[in-house]
């Protein structure tokens, strides 16, 4: 898929509408409400579009080690969930939001770790230099469009899970695992695109 074609897709969709007409459940959290979180899924445009992706150091007390958009909670200061997301991805990567065009959201999505996401849709630019803050992330890489919008590259994996088996989707990556709610905002993303194909 071309830059072009990238553009003209995310310009099809109506992000506030067909996409978020409801939150998509992982599994259903224990106790407490879900907690607000914002994430940001950078599109890396350019002749071979690419997603920016993260792995968090080993040292966090949540999620260490694994896979993330950047991104995290939404702070009682934070005007939006737009907000969120471009704050935490320039504390974590050092992305100028000035640099991102904002093009939407995709459906919320309710991790079984307590969080309700807010997937925040930004284009940037390529070739942009990235500096990953140590405390939080321990290298930022990136996943060809192309293998996002294959629709056999995702699969179905299960795991036990507090006792339960639980059912979570896996992308191919030579280096790096990505599953669970990554994985499933990436393929979540792809059915968006590849709905726009024939527009």
């Amino acid at each position: 898929m071309t830059e072009q074609d990238l553009r003209a897709r995310l310009a099809a969709l109506d992000l506030l509408g067909r996409l978020r007409g409801g939150p998509a459940r992982e599994v259903l959290p224990l106790g407490a409400p879900p907690i607000a979180a914002a994430v940001l899924v950078p599109l890396i445009l350019g002749p071979a579009p690419a997603v920016l992706l993260t792995k968090r150091t080993a040292t966090l007390a949540r999620h260490a080690g694994q896979v993330s958009f950047p991104g995290g909670r939404i702070d009682p200061t934070d005007l939006s969930a737009e907000a969120a997301a471009l704050r935490e991805a320039e504390e974590e990567i050092a992305l100028d939001p000035a640099r991102v065009e904002l093009t939407g959201r995709l459906c919320d999505h309710v991790t079984g770790t307590g969080f309700c996401i807010t997937p925040v849709l930004g284009l940037i630019p390529p070739e942009m230099a990235f500096h990953p803050a140590p405390a939080e992330v321990e290298e930022i890489f990136t996943l060809p469009l192309a293998t996002v919008l294959d629709p056999v590259a995702p699969t179905r994996e299960r795991a036990p899970w507090r006792g339960q088996m639980r059912e979570f989707w896996v992308f191919p990556h030579a280096e790096h695992l990505i599953w669970g709610a990554t994985a499933a905002i990436l393929v979540q993303l792809a059915e968006a695109l590849r709905g726009t194909s024939g527009v």
